[in-house]
């Protein structure tokens, strides 16, 4: 059927919201990584814009050296893995027993569970709690009170939801139990759905910040969101590149310092998306609606 002239306008129109929406996401990105990759006399001048000048990777280098960057990386790294798969198993056995019509109060253990997205115990109460169990200044503080997220276990319920009865009564006539039904047969069938919740308890937990702040006192265990945030906002990270005896580091400017670090701080998620982008939009789509 031919498109009108008032549906061509149309489509236009969102190519072009679209592509603005896509470089005001991505132009950021890029002038970024061409001040981390600039000579200082290039950045200080502004002649920086969307590509390098002068291609160095000095600003690369120093951080490694006069920072505790490789650290911290570890330490999101540990955050994240740890969290996402802690996060992950209990999301989906909260979520397989809600999505059973005939599991016992399940409305009442939903409508629990709803309850706390609107109310909380506050961040004085929880610190309260995790220090009266010795978790303060561990990942535990980090991991325990985020370990399901409400959002995420209503899309997995749903999800559960939409998978045929006829499935599961057929494996219950082969023998198939409850445990083996989720891992043999209800888990394969659910994978754009764990691969988008995956995508954000790990987002989630790599960008950590006010938790990481608030529950974790020891800086060796600072992870990369609040290594990057105290050297934009503070001198810290020019007094541990005052100790270099490299004469070239110290020459590099701290705004591609900066650049470098918030750079190195986004790789790890901008190299993951690329992958789980296909299940993203089906899984969430499929998740949150109930056919």
């Amino acid at each position: 059927m031919k498109s009108t002239r008032g549906e061509k306008l149309f489509h236009l129109s969102n190519y072009v919201i679209l592509a603005l929406a896509g470089l005001s996401c991505l132009l950021p990105l890029v002038h970024l990584f061409s001040v981390s990759l600039s000579e200082p006399h290039a950045i200080l001048s502004g002649q920086v814009s969307f590509w390098p000048i002068g291609w160095t990777i000095e600003s690369y280098q120093s951080l490694l050296e006069g920072t505790r960057i490789v650290g911290a990386f570890t330490n999101s790294v540990t955050i994240t893995v740890v969290g996402v798969v802690l996060s992950m198993a209990f999301t989906i056995m909260a979520a397989y027993p809600l999505s059973k019509r005939k599991f016992y109060a399940k409305r009442t253990l939903t409508l629990l569970i709803v309850f706390t997205m609107l109310f909380s115990g506050g961040i004085i109460p929880s610190f309260l709690v995790l220090k009266s169990l010795g978790l303060v200044n561990t990942y535990w503080a980090l991991w325990l009170p985020g370990l399901i997220s409400t959002y995420n276990m209503l899309i997995m319920r749903t999800f559960f939801e939409n998978i045929p009865d006829e499935i599961s009564e057929s494996a219950k006539i082969d023998g198939c139990g409850e445990f083996r039904q989720l891992i043999r047969i209800v888990l394969p069938l659910s994978m754009p759905v764990i691969a988008t919740l995956t995508l954000f308890y790990a987002v989630g937990y790599w960008n950590s910040f006010a938790s990481v702040m608030i529950f974790i006192h020891d800086s060796t265990k600072y992870n990369l969101a609040v290594l990057v945030q105290q050297m934009v906002q503070s001198q810290t990270m020019l007094q541990e590149m005052n100790n270099l005896q490299s004469e070239d580091v110290q020459q590099m400017t701290p705004e591609s310092i900066k650049a470098a670090a918030l750079f190195v701080m986004l790789v790890p998620m901008l190299a993951v998306y690329p992958f789980l982008q296909k299940y993203f939009v089906k899984g969430v789509m499929i998740g949150a609606i109930k056919g």
